[in-house]
């Protein structure tokens, strides 16, 4: 067998119905091309190999886990990427689909990577730690708002799917999971520019208990301040907001 390496953040999914259900989710959506992040114990592997007609590869940064793999899925030769997700290149041409029980140390990174790629990422379906999925998913007005759900949501359509216990974990973790889908947005939101928008979205919340006026204050000329959208503070504003405000930026 292997071990678990708590640096790496591994907490492996042994539930089976988990795996079916998140196979099933995926399945909704046809695809060609599919990346699984994290392969780790093979619990969603083995499922996913067994997919007709699909090109399937797999991104696993800890050598140990790539050698036991291989040995226990044979037909994973020349499928394993090994590599960190955060650092390798685009594993397909064209459009694919990406799943994973994400290491919960990085996932935050993983959506913005997710977000890098999203002209061709046509559906992602991944595990999260149960308050990141929230926080990816939550509308605005939510607590929870902030720039991974702003940032997220202008691109991609969130759902979030179902919720995971801790016991479906080997060993269990310390919070619950849950996992959710992105799927493009099908009508794009009219922008100044992604740096642009990016910039403005996260000045916005690195001071959220400040009113916008305060927060964003230099990146707009003192005309456009007055405007009364201003007075409200980040999480009241839906995405279309930001976007709009972001033609008006310097």
């Amino acid at each position: 067998m292997y071990t678990l390496k708590k640096s790496l953040g591994q907490h492996f999914l042994r539930d089976e119905n988990i795996s079916r259900k998140i196979v099933h989710a995926l399945s909704e959506y046809p695809f060609q091309q599919l990346l699984e992040i994290g392969p780790g114990g093979g619990a969603l592997t083995k499922h996913l190999l067994n997919l007709p007609g699909i090109s399937f590869k797999c991104v696993e940064l800890d050598e140990e886990k790539v050698n036991w793999l291989l040995n226990e899925y044979p037909q994973l030769k020349d499928r394993i990427i090994h590599q960190s997700f955060l650092d390798m290149e685009k594993p397909f041409e064209g459009n694919f689909t990406v799943v994973g029980n994400f290491p919960y140390n990085i996932s935050s990174q993983i959506v913005f990577k997710i977000l890098e790629w999203k002209d061709c990422v046509e559906c992602m379906v991944g595990m999260f730690q149960k308050e990141v999925a929230q926080r990816i998913a939550a509308k605005a007005g939510n607590k929870t708002y902030g720039i991974l759900s702003v940032l997220a949501q202008a691109f991609f359509q969130v759902e979030y799917l179902f919720e995971v216990g801790e016991k479906s974990f080997n060993p269990p973790p310390k919070v619950k999971s849950a996992v959710i889908r992105f799927l493009p947005r099908k009508v794009p939101i009219a922008m100044k520019s992604e740096k642009v928008f990016f910039q403005l979205v996260k000045a916005a919340f690195n001071q959220r208990r400040k009113t916008l006026r305060n927060a964003v204050k230099s990146l707009f000329d003192t005309e456009i301040l007055k405007d009364p959208i201003f007075d409200k503070r980040a999480e009241q504003l839906s995405i279309e907001d930001f976007a709009k405000l972001s033609f008006q930026m310097k």
